[in-house]
């Protein structure tokens, strides 16, 4: 079969007729992933993916970015997937190569990213026999993906490669896994594109339960102290729009988990910016006080509740809408369930939705808000983190799309930035990975070329892919690499002081290079600021500078992330650092 575009009428049609190509499985494997709108790949290659590269010689539709290690490719295209909402690609070779994705892997299913995940595997003939660099690496991943293919007849590619990539984009997203032995990778068969058909047993979109929806209109009416929780659901299902038009219609505030920020606008009156465990004063009392918490594409999360068992206590009736019937009820009791698409919710909610009676509860939430403001001490003969977060909202006006490695530095961003869009900030969340934050950037700016991307990345994590940067210099790919260097594994060190008794193990850094001086090894402009003047004259040269720079903000050990909740305590039980 091929595709043919036909013209009846003046109508162009594209239809498919038979076609006698012979092809290899490498050669079908690139030519779907094209078909599949793939515009970019990221990966690493070894022996038993050998015929799968040796196809791209000469293919010069098919780019692949080689990055320097494959916990970088697949983080490169979970930083593609989440900053476009198209599906990211990697590919990888058998066993050790295969095996350093899974914690790549793992992050996208805890955040529900969607990835199509390509590893090699030796020959079939040898499959079982513990073969040099063979891993069952379907086994490995299964709990965290959401399906796994091993491809063991050629003519199943076609297939496999577009249900793949359905099953990855819809539904509650998530990665998809295919693992493609040498010799099928090279057998040779006559090519058919495959035809979309329903795919048994996936259930891909449920409709919206509109009679959970009308319940959870009535609720609103009859209550006086409602919040909306929303979550990372609300940008993977493009919903912000119909978010922000559900807020303004009833008058309801805002908050956010850390990876719906975006989601709804920072600058927003009805915004009380993020919750849980670093979250601001006002979300937590919010939902502390509230008698009705809708929850929006949120999976109550331990780091969002805190003690399960004192999260909202004054709530008549918990709301919850989730595409993933498994989330709803899993951690918070829930009244009122709807197993749905966001998107399709909220439009539904739009068209009834009146204003609610919440003019006291703002009232009340807007005098929270003037009494506890995000505060830290600006002195001004030190370099404060916080200053930096607040320099480069300031500076960009938060239209960049920001990526964040773990830690710290990540929380900071989660205050003090003020995000605009979704999709601006891609960060780790459910599995908190370290390493995370620089190789998502360069998957961000490919597929965002004409955005300002900036790293935000503490100087633990940056060491863990900082070999990524060849790739930013051999590619121009221009990054903004900031690295804020307190010189100690910071967030580890913070809970060692405010819940172990200042009893710190094995939290120094001493022994990091030169952060500066390894960019220029890369080929790559460095600069360093230590006071407030320095950080806006190095920050000023770097947004001047075209393709990538690292900047290097060194900033105090002793600096600390508060407000703070401490594990097994109730969300009104901060800890508001000297400002208490």
């Amino acid at each position: 079969m091929k595709l043919v575009q036909k013209e009846t009428a003046g109508v162009q049609e594209a239809r498919l007729e038979p076609s006698n190509e012979i092809m290899t499985g490498s050669e079908i494997l690139l030519r779907g992933l094209l078909q599949e709108g793939v515009d970019c790949v990221f990966g690493y290659p070894g022996g038993n993916v050998l015929y799968i590269y040796d196809a791209m010689v000469g293919n010069p539709e098919f780019k692949h970015i080689l990055t320097r290690h494959e916990q970088g490719a697949i983080h490169a295209a979970d930083g593609y997937a989440r900053s476009t909402g198209k599906v990211g690609v990697c590919i990888a070779t058998s066993g050790p190569g295969a095996t350093n994705l899974v914690t790549g892997i793992a992050t996208a299913y805890m955040d529900s990213v969607p990835l199509v995940v390509i590893t090699g595997n030796v020959p079939t003939t040898v499959m079982g026999t513990d073969a040099f660099q063979e891993a069952d690496i379907v086994s490995i991943t299964m709990p965290i993906t959401k399906h796994s293919y091993l491809v063991r007849d050629v003519r199943e590619l076609p297939r496999i490669i577009h249900e793949a990539f359905h099953i990855a984009s819809t539904g509650r997203k998530g990665p998809v896994l295919i693992d493609i032995p040498k010799d099928v990778s090279n057998h040779e068969t006559v090519y058919h594109p495959y035809e979309h058909k329903p795919i048994r047993g996936y259930r891909e979109m449920p409709e919206p339960a509109y009679s959970q929806l009308d319940k959870l209109l009535q609720a609103i009416q009859q209550c006086s102290r409602p919040v909306i929780l929303a979550g990372g659901g609300v940008v993977y299902s493009d919903a912000s729009e119909e978010l922000i038009a559900f807020a303004n219609t009833t008058r309801i505030p805002i908050t956010t988990t850390l990876l719906g920020l975006g989601g709804f606008p920072s600058s927003h009156e009805l915004c009380m910016g993020m919750l849980g465990m670093h979250g601001t004063y006002t979300a937590n009392m919010a939902i502390q006080n509230a008698d009705l918490i809708i929850s929006i594409g949120s999976r109550f999360d331990d780091r969002v509740t805190m003690q399960v068992d004192g999260f909202a206590p004054r709530a008549r009736l918990i709301a919850h809408i989730d595409i993933d019937p498994a989330e709803i009820g899993k951690n918070i009791k829930t009244d009122i369930p709807c197993v749905s698409d966001i998107k399709m919710a909220l439009q539904y909610l739009n068209t009834k939705a009146e204003k609610a009676r919440t003019d006291e509860w703002i009232a009340e939430i807007d005098n929270n808000r003037r009494l506890h403001p995000l505060k830290y001490d600006a002195a001004e003969n030190q370099l404060k983190p916080q200053f930096v977060i607040e320099m480069l909202n300031e500076t960009t006006d938060g239209e960049a799309i920001i990526t964040t490695d773990v830690g710290q530095h990540q929380m900071w961003v989660g205050q003090f930035y003020k995000f605009k869009h979704p999709r601006s900030l891609i960060t780790s969340g459910g599995l908190g990975t370290m390493g995370f934050g620089f190789p998502s950037a360069i998957g961000a700016q490919v597929a965002n070329p004409d955005r300002l991307v900036i790293s935000v990345n503490g100087d633990g994590g940056m060491q863990m892919c900082a070999q990524e940067m060849a790739i930013c210099s051999i590619h121009q790919i221009p990054i903004k690499i900031i690295v804020i260097n307190n010189q100690v594994l910071g967030m580890v060190k913070q809970w060692q002081q405010l819940i172990h008794d200042n009893r710190y193990s094995h939290i120094d850094l001493a022994g990091s290079p030169d952060f500066v001086k390894l960019a220029q090894a890369y080929g790559i402009k460095g600069l360093r600021a230590t006071t407030q003047a320095e950080a806006a004259e190095v920050w000023r040269q770097a947004l001047e500078t075209p393709g990538p720079v690292l900047v290097e903000f060194v900033v105090p050990k002793e600096e600390n992330v508060f407000p703070m909740v401490a594990a097994g305590t109730r969300l009104d039980q901060m800890i508001m650092g000297d400002f208490e």
